[in-house]
C-alpha cells in the first residue's frame, strides 16, 4: 500500500500537480529582435550574402563598399530603399517592418564587423556620388577601356554577361551602377575600380562618366520600346 502511494506521489511531481499553469515561452514580436545576425539574415542575406560577401548584388560587408559609403548613406538606403529598383525600403515609416532601433542595430552592426580602413592601404576611392553630370560620349570611351574585354564592345555581353540588358538596366539605379563600378561584385568575379587594367585605376570622373553612358543606354531603349508599341 506505501510502495503504490509513493508511485502515486511521483507521478502527480513529474507531471505538475493538477490546475497548475504551464508557462510558455514568451514570443518575441518581430519589432523587437535586437540581435545584429537575426536581423541581417531576415531582412538582408537573400540579395547581399551571408556577411555581406554578396550575392545578387553589391558585397555591403565589402572594406571597399564600407570605404565609400558612411553610415548616414547606408541608413538612408535601408530606410528609404531604391524607388524603381529590386531595393525595397525597409523602414515601418516608408512601409517596411522595422524600427528605427533595429536599422540603427543594422548600420552599426555592419560597419562594426566589416568595415576595415586600412584595407584600402594608400589607394583612394572615386566618391560614393557624382559629384556633376558625366560626359556619355567619353562615357563610351571609358567602357571600351575598362569593361570592354569582359562585357563586349557594346556592353551586350562577352566572357560576362550583357551589362546593357533592358531587364538589368531597368532594375538598378545610377547610384547601383555607380557603386558596382567602383567596388566591384566579387560573387560574381567583377573587380573594383583597380582591378580591370592593372596599373591603371579608374578614376572619379571615368566612373562618372561610363555610368552616363549606362544611363544612356536604358534611355535609348525606353525611346526604342516607345516607337514599337511597348511597355513605357
Amino acid at each position: 500500500m506505501k510502495y503504490g502511494a509513493l508511485i502515486l506521489l511521483v507521478a502527480l511531481t513529474s507531471c505538475g500537480s493538477p490546475g497548475r499553469r504551464v508557462e510558455e515561452p514568451r514570443v518575441v514580436r518581430p519589432s523587437e529582435v535586437t540581435d545584429f545576425g537575426v536581423l541581417y539574415r531576415q531582412n538582408c542575406s537573400g540579395c547581399h550574402g551571408i556577411d555581406g560577401r554578396g550575392a545578387l548584388t553589391v558585397a555591403i560587408g565589402n572594406p571597399e563598399y564600407l570605404a565609400i559609403a558612411d553610415s548616414a548613406t547606408i541608413r538612408r538606403v535601408i530606410e528609404g530603399g531604391r524607388p524603381g529598383t529590386a531595393m525595397p525600403a525597409f523602414a515601418q515609416n516608408a512601409g517596411g517592418q522595422l524600427t528605427e532601433a533595429q536599422i540603427d542595430i543594422l548600420v552599426r552592426g555592419i560597419r562594426e564587423r566589416w568595415a576595415n580602413p586600412t584595407a584600402l592601404g594608400s589607394d583612394k576611392p572615386p566618391a560614393y556620388a557624382a559629384s556633376q553630370p558625366g560626359d556619355a560620349v567619353r562615357g563610351q570611351n571609358v567602357f571600351t577601356t575598362y569593361c570592354s574585354s569582359c562585357h563586349g564592345s557594346e556592353g551586350r555581353g562577352g566572357r560576362a554577361g550583357s551589362i546593357v540588358d533592358s531587364s538589368y538596366l531597368a532594375l538598378v539605379s545610377d547610384q547601383h551602377l555607380r557603386t558596382v563600378t567602383i567596388v566591384g561584385i566579387p560573387a560574381l568575379g567583377a573587380p573594383d575600380w583597380r582591378g580591370n587594367v592593372p596599373g591603371k585605376p579608374m578614376s572619379d570622373a571615368d566612373v562618372t562618366d561610363v555610368v552616363a553612358w549606362l544611363a544612356a543606354q536604358r534611355q535609348h531603349l525606353s525611346v526604342k520600346l516607345n516607337h514599337t508599341g511597348g511597355l513605357e
